[in-house]
């Protein structure tokens, strides 16, 4: 292992793990990792550590858990292991002070080609506005978010029919290669940067990506089938594009839809109408066409494949529509 740089590393989720074992593999020196507090998850609300405080503790690295960034014990934490690198994958904002401390400075790694689709969803937002491309992109952290000059950026298409989760597992491998990489050009003195603005032609043609909540999920029939298709595929698995539906009781069930086909048809009149066999096949009707249901799971239920749903649920698809 190369004494140099000596590395602090900040994450939580897996996303950021791969490129921590990238770092370990080719022998740089983490000198500590910087993560999310302990959290209670689970029926038992037993504290439960971040993907890369386990990981951090496996290989034996120290791990920092600052509730306040700012906070003068944590910087001289940060100070007794004078790192020359930190490196920075899906974590929460971090103040100047945190930031500039390295002499080498700060680097994160954000999943899209940047200037686009700044914010803390990314790889949703462009499987939600069907896009064909994205990326992974390095840069210097600045005082604004995703702004920094970029170091190296990687184009990666995305399939017509690829979910935001299938997208996410490609672009963490990716991105690791291209924060190794970004770490040896550090470490090589080889480091250069390109500003973001000379990149940025029309700043109205800019995308963002901002934190989906629950209220951005629910599906609009109304719309057209491309439109519809990208939507659910972009947020499964997770948070879930959803939709309601009524019960022969007169009540209504939630209902999480994690993968579909489009069918284009012309005009139907059964806009949000539920239309199956009861045995093989669910879709819905929209703007101009049929949205076919493959993978989905009803309130309170496991997620299923549209056969077996259909053999458990089928019938309360009779003649429901979604709400």
């Amino acid at each position: 292992m190369t004494d140099f740089p000596r590395i602090v590393f900040y994450g939580t989720p897996g996303f950021a793990v791969a490129s921590l074992q990238q770092l370990i593999d080719n022998g740089y020196h983490v000198v500590a990792v910087v993560t999310a507090s302990d959290k209670p998850s689970g029926r038992g609300l037993k504290e439960r550590s971040s993907p890369v405080k386990e990981f951090a503790v496996s290989h034996g690295i120290p791990v920092l858990q600052p509730v306040n960034m700012k906070d003068t014990a944590f910087l001289d934490q940060l100070s007794a292991f004078s790192p020359d690198l930190q490196i920075v994958i899906a974590f929460r904002m971090m103040p100047r002070a945190v930031w500039s401390f390295p002499s080498l400075g700060t680097f994160n790694l954000h999943a899209s080609l940047l200037p686009q689709y700044r914010g803390a969803a990314p790889i949703n937002r462009a499987v939600m506005n069907g896009e064909t491309e994205t990326g992974v992109t390095t840069f210097m952290l600045n005082d604004q978010i995703d702004t920094g000059k970029i170091i190296l950026s990687e184009r990666v298409p995305i399939g017509k029919d690829e979910t935001a989760g299938e997208l996410h597992d490609r672009l963490m491998e990716i991105g690791a290669g291209l924060v190794a990489r970004t770490v040896d050009m550090v470490a090589g003195g080889k480091l250069e940067v390109i500003s973001q603005e000379t990149l940025i032609s029309d700043p109205v043609a800019l995308k963002q990506a901002p934190k989906i909540f629950k209220d951005d999920c629910r599906i609009n029939w109304d719309q057209e089938v491309t439109t519809v298709h990208d939507f659910i595929r972009g947020l499964s698995p997770h948070p879930g594009a959803f939709t309601d539906v009524k019960m022969a009781d007169g009540s209504s069930q939630n209902l999480k839809i994690y993968r579909t086909l489009p069918e284009h048809t012309a005009g139907h009149g059964l806009t949000g109408h539920f239309i199956t066999d009861g045995k093989s096949y669910l879709k819905v009707g929209v703007k101009n066409g049929f949205i076919h249901i493959q993978e989905l799971q009803l309130a309170g239920r496991k997620v299923m494949s549209c056969g077996d749903f259909l053999r458990g649920f089928g019938k309360i698809f009779a003649e429901t529509r979604a709400i």
